[in-house]
Parts: structure tokens; C-alpha cells; sequence
């Protein structure tokens, strides 16, 4: 489900040194080059890998690329702005994420304030760095090594979906339980611990629970979608496993959701519940998550078939996408349109791969664009591999095409080259 703008630990110190630069990760759609052996093309889901072979990364194919593990696994997370302006593309670079851990037990569970800093881009500077002077390289290095600070709060219960806001000063959370609540947090504390090495050392000494600003129980079960509104700031919308959906009485009146039933439905709360808009079999399975782009009328869903569809609101009445894509080999996970080029959107899936694709790419554009691989659509740019269990995606909004994904086995931070 979503609003009508997108989708439906380290130690108790709360702070880590630094995060792991990735050098040997495997990364789908790239070439794959031994020495004395023939480069071949490896694409993800098209032809199994032969025993004894391994992918092995480029990192020419990224701009950026950067690994980070927070101990218990994230299922979900969400991008804070910062203060440091718009369309940064300026190494090194810094951001702020806001995830929710999904631990072995229901009291070991944190909401976290993430901050990662000195981020550097994988291509060398020219000459600086071919020096042969070891010690002034390993000194290099040491600089250029990147940085996360991690304020917890204890949270009771595993965190199913996290969403933030900004409503004047304060920067907020919702959060779906587990438990079957959705809570809102205020972030201030954490946000300034992590800027802030005496914050971050009273918050440690207090390590007192979340606690919510406001609490909502009126679901009685789990769920996993919730959005703020983009236009009236404040405004929440949640779905739970039950199929019911909750709004606060100044919730905004337009929204979407996307449902196990197979459905897709554009909602009013000005008009009667059976007056909706609805795409009853938008997917052949479970549709499980929809983006609704910002400027323009469509609506990009994933499901458990696997597709990609893009639906055009002007025609939704139709029941059918005007764009339908089969890539990805297992259940979609997260979907979400770049919030700053319209016809650019990213898919993670249960394949363990992030793709990213450009509509307004058409076949005459590309012609043969991989050697010696047919049958891709001329739309897919990139295909990234490297991490298991992928659950979410998003792309930074004020960092021109950076998306940050979260999976079982930790988070990636990373920029290619084809966006």
C-alpha cells in the first residue's frame, strides 16, 4: 500500500568505527574476467553459474560502492534529509537512514539512527594515488576509510516497516510492530548523537526504551504498509495482514494500495469504499509492493510472479499495465521510482538482485547493447548482485542516482555507472 508518492547491531556502545569498504562482492550484468581467461557476460537468472566458477566484481561498473553490517538484519529502512543539500554528487559523500531490526528476540530489537560519512567514489584520483610511496598510500587509505555512527533505541518487539517525515523541527517515524501497533518516534535524540560524540554518550547511559509519541492499536494484527503523506505533512496511512486500512481523521484523501487478493485500488476518503478504482488482477499472485511516481500519473507494482508492471492511471480503469517486465526470477520485494528522473525506476527481489530500468529507453536506442545476450529487455540498465536476502530499496533523494538496499546479510550503499 501506499501513499500517493511511493510504496506500500553493533554493540550496545550504539557506535561503530567504521564500515566495510566492499572489494570482492559479486555484482550481476557485469563482465567476469580471470587472467588468461575469455570475458564472458554473466546475467542473472538467464543461465546458472558452472561448478568451480565465481563472480567476481567490477568495481568500474559503480561509482560508489560501500557495505555496512548493523549485527540483527534490517527488514526495512528509510532515508532522513539532511541539511547539506540537493543533487550532491561531490565525493565524499554522507547520509542519514533510519531502520528498524528484526532480532531473535522481541527485547532485543532496536529502532536505529544510522549516519555514514566519508563515503568515497571507487575511481582513483589520477596520479595522487599511483604513488609508490607505501606509507603515504596506507596514510591515504586510512583517509579515505568510511565512517558509521549508529544511535539505538530499544524497541520492543521486530520491526516490520519504517517510514519518516519531517514536521517542522522534529524529525519522525512511524513504525509497524510486529506486536500489531504502529507508533510514531520522534528521532531528535538520535540524530543528534550521531553528530555529537557527548549526545551519543548520554543516550548510551540512558538506554531506556522507545517511546512513542503516539500509538496506534486499532489494526488487532501485523502489517507492513504505511506511508506519510507527501503533500500534507503529518498525515499517515497503514494496512495491515487483515486487509483493513487506517487513516487519522486529517489523512490525505487520495491513496493506493496493493493486496494478496491480486489487487491494486485507488483510494478517496471523500467517496463511498466501493467506488474505488481498482485493478482486480494486476498481478497473476500476490501483489506485494507499488511506487507511485512523483510527477508523473503511473504507478510501478511488484508481485510474487515476479513481474515488474507499470500502470498508467489515466487508463487504469482498463485493468492493464502499459509496461510489463519479467527479469527478475523470484517473488519482487521493493520497488521505487527515482525521486529525480521520473522515467527511472529500481526492483529488488527474492533473486537476491537490485535492477534498475529507464522507460524512456526504446529498443532503436540501444541495438545489440550486450554482446552475445538476447532476449533483454532495452530498458534494463544494470543488474546488481552481492547481497542475500534483499527486502528493501531506496533511492537517496538528495544524492542523484545513489540507492541504498537493505538485506539478511547487511546494508549496500552504491552509485553505478548507468544512472
Amino acid at each position: 500500500m501506499s501513499a500517493p508518492d511511493e510504496d506500500t547491531f553493533a554493540e550496545e556502545g550504539g557506535e561503530m568505527d567504521e564500515m566495510d569498504e566492499a572489494g570482492s562482492d559479486d555484482d550481476g550484468g557485469e563482465e567476469m574476467e580471470e587472467e588468461g581467461a575469455e570475458k564472458k557476460v554473466y546475467v542473472p537468472g538467464m543461465e546458472p553459474l558452472q561448478a568451480g566458477e565465481e563472480l567476481e566484481m567490477d568495481r568500474s561498473a559503480y561509482r560508489m560502492y560501500h557495505e555496512c553490517q548493523t549485527g540483527a538484519p534490517c527488514l526495512s529502512f528509510d532515508v532522513l534529509r539532511d541539511g547539506d543539500g540537493d543533487a550532491r554528487e561531490q565525493f565524499p559523500l554522507s547520509m542519514l537512514l533510519c531502520a528498524g531490526t528484526q532480532a531473535d528476540t522481541a527485547l532485543s530489537n532496536r529502532l536505529l539512527v544510522m549516519r555514514m560519512h566519508n563515503l568515497h567514489g571507487t575511481e582513483k584520483e589520477k596520479e595522487e594515488e599511483e604513488s609508490s610511496d607505501e606509507e603515504s598510500d596506507e596514510e591515504e587509505d586510512e583517509d579515505k576509510k568510511p565512517q558509521l555512527e549508529l544511535a539505538m533505541m530499544p524497541h520492543y518487539g521486530g520491526i516490520n516497516r519504517v517510514r519518516v517525515t519531517q514536521r517542522g523541527e522534529q524529525s519522525l517515524a512511524a513504525v509497524w510492530s510486529e506486536k500489531g501497533q504502529v507508533g510514531i518516534y520522534d528521532l531528535r535524540p538520535q540524530l543528534q548523537a550521531v553528530h555529537s560524540s557527548a549526545a551519543m554518550a548520554a543516550l548510551i547511559q540512558q538506554q531506556k526504551e522507545a517511546t512513542a509519541l503516539f500509538s496506534f492499536s486499532g489494526h488487532m494484527s501485523e502489517g507492513f504498509a504505511i506511508d506519510w503523506s507527501p503533500t500534507v505533512p503529518g498525515r499517515l496511512v497503514s494496512g495491515d495482514c487483515k486487509k483493513n486500512i487506517h487513516w487519522s481523521p486529517t489523512e490525505a484523501t487520495v491513496f493506493a494500495s496493493c493486496s494478496v487478493d491480486q489487487s491494486i485500488r485507488i483510494w478517496d476518503i471523500r467517496a463511498p469504499p466501493n467506488s474505488m478504482l481498482s485493478a482486480n488482477e494486476a498481478h497473476s499472485s500476490d501483489v506485494n509492493v507499488i511506487s507511485w511516481n512523483r510527477t508523473e500519473p503511473f504507478l510501478l507494482s511488484g508481485g510474487d510472479d515476479g513481474l515488474l508492471k507499470v500502470w498508467d492511471l489515466r487508463q487504469f480503469k482498463t485493468g492493464r499495465p502499459v509496461a510489463n517486465f519479467k527479469q527478475h526470477s523470484a517473488p519482487i520485494t521493493s520497488v521505487e521510482w527515482n525521486p529525480i528522473d521520473s522515467s527511472v525506476f529500481a526492483a529488488s527481489g527474492a533473486d537476491d538482485v537490485v535492477s534498475q530500468w529507464d522507460l524512456s529507453v526504446e529498443s532503436s536506442d540501444v541495438g545489440a547493447r550486450v554482446e552475445g545476450v538476447k532476449d533483454l529487455p532495452p530498458q534494463l540498465l544494470f543488474l546488481h548482485q552481492g547481497q542475500s536476502e534483499i527486502k528493501e530499496i531506496h533511492w537517496h533523494p538528495q544524492m542523484p542516482g545513489v540507492i541504498v538496499s537493505t538485506a539478511l546479510s547487511g546494508f549496500n550503499v552504491f552509485r553505478t555507472i548507468s544512472v
